[in-house]
């Protein structure tokens, strides 16, 4: 990357479900600087989606007692965490790419200075069609994630928003310009 500093920058990936963030986030993965954070959640690891670390909730509440997160909240009925281990890739220069919840976007620049909010949208109509091919949630659940969709993003950070409506690898170009505007453009990955 082109920053003088070598200290790598956490990239908070927001948006409202259905709207790409696991994609998005593997297609920056796949470019030149970017690496994604492996999250641990109390749900099974055959569940499909990210892949992450799944735990039973005693084991995530262990772990969260013995500090072994840098993160941690609570979403959907559901406990995630970022491991410790996970950030400790920053002091390496890499930047790493994080799911996180809009709930704990004000914790997380707390604890890391020069935090990036990436804000990814796209309008109800695509997040709705992206919903039911997923085939996970009712058409009720999916109107209630549709109802959050357009909750706001505390006050304060440095949002980059980008809208993922449209091809993947017009999203990722377009991150990646607004992640590094001073990056040499790179073709994203087909």
């Amino acid at each position: 990357m082109s920053r003088a500093t070598p200290q790598g920058r956490l990239i908070a990936v927001v948006g409202p479900s259905g709207v790409g963030k696991d994609s998005v986030m593997e297609g920056l993965a796949a470019t030149p600087g970017f690496a994604l954070v492996r999250r641990v959640i109390t749900r099974p690891s055959e569940a499909g989606g990210e892949a992450f670390d799944g735990v039973t909730q005693e084991a995530f509440d262990r772990m969260a007692g013995q500090g072994a997160f840098a993160l941690h909240w609570q979403a959907h009925g559901l406990s995630y965490g970022i491991p410790a281990a996970e950030t400790a890739r920053l002091a390496e220069g890499t930047d790493l790419l994080v799911n996180l919840s809009r709930a704990v976007l004000v914790e997380a620049a707390r604890r890391f200075p020069g935090l990036i909010v990436l804000n990814l949208t796209a309008a109800p109509e695509v997040l709705a069609a992206r919903l039911a091919a997923r085939g996970r949630e009712s058409p009720q659940d999916i109107a209630r994630r549709l109802a959050r969709a357009d909750l706001a993003l505390p006050q304060g950070l440095d949002i980059r928003t980008v809208d993922n409506g449209g091809a993947l690898p017009d999203t990722i170009r377009a991150a990646r310009a607004v992640l590094d505007p001073q990056q040499e453009p790179l073709d994203a990955p087909r």
